[in-house]
């Protein structure tokens, strides 16, 4: 078993949807875990299956639900069902919709290019910065942006890294400057939706 963690950096596992991955993340000392509310992602979870996971987890653990342009309605109903710490938005969700959220607040903003990053100061909130997927696609396909494109920015609230991030390339990942946590999906997983025991703990010796 991996060593606990001890960086400033954070590490964030998503896409979870059995209660093994979870407790097996857990126990590798993950600070936070993901599930995706998005009914159009193979890793989707129902808020009621996940809150059966959440319930089931070690203390001080973030739990972190992931949207895609729900209704206000949708995540109410959500919160009611599931015990979230975090709401995580990735679609096209305004400054407004995210500051009036009762929970705090992770908008991801999509990086192809350097002029991306212009969406970064919009959001009022902590700022994932993710690789730009095809048309319909958000978040979790393995790939990864120009990381170097980084340098310099600055945030009034903490930056989230994601985006083909795995035990290949988390040492790099953790080099760049300026980030509060790294966000692991793909990069730890068997199968869409299901984690690789070892993937986590070959990630998690190189984060350590």
């Amino acid at each position: 078993m991996v060593e606990n963690m001890n960086s400033s950096l954070r590490l964030k596992v998503c896409g979870i949807t059995r209660l093994e991955d979870a407790l097996f993340a857990s126990n590798l000392g993950v600070h936070a875990l993901g599930f995706v509310f998005y009914k159009e992602s193979p890793r989707y979870v129902s808020p009621q299956a996940a809150n059966e996971i959440i319930q089931q987890l070690p203390p001080f653990i973030t739990v972190v639900g992931l949207f895609v342009n729900p209704s206000q309605s949708k995540v109410n109903k959500t919160l009611e069902a599931c015990a979230l710490d975090v709401l995580q938005f990735h679609g096209n969700e305004t400054p407004e919709f995210c500051a009036q959220q009762s929970k705090r607040v992770i908008k991801a903003v999509a990086i192809s290019e350097a002029k991306d990053l212009d969406m970064v100061q919009a959001f009022d909130c902590s700022v994932l910065l993710d690789a730009k997927a095809p048309d319909g696609v958000y978040g979790g396909t393995g790939t990864s942006f120009d990381w170097s494109m980084l340098a310099g920015l600055n945030h009034t609230h903490p930056l989230i890294l994601a985006g083909g991030i795995d035990s290949e390339n988390i040492a790099r990942a953790k080099q760049v400057k300026g980030l509060y946590a790294l966000d692991v999906s793909s990069g730890v997983e068997s199968a869409k939706g299901i984690k690789d025991k070892q993937k986590m703990i070959e990630l998690c010796e190189k984060f350590c």
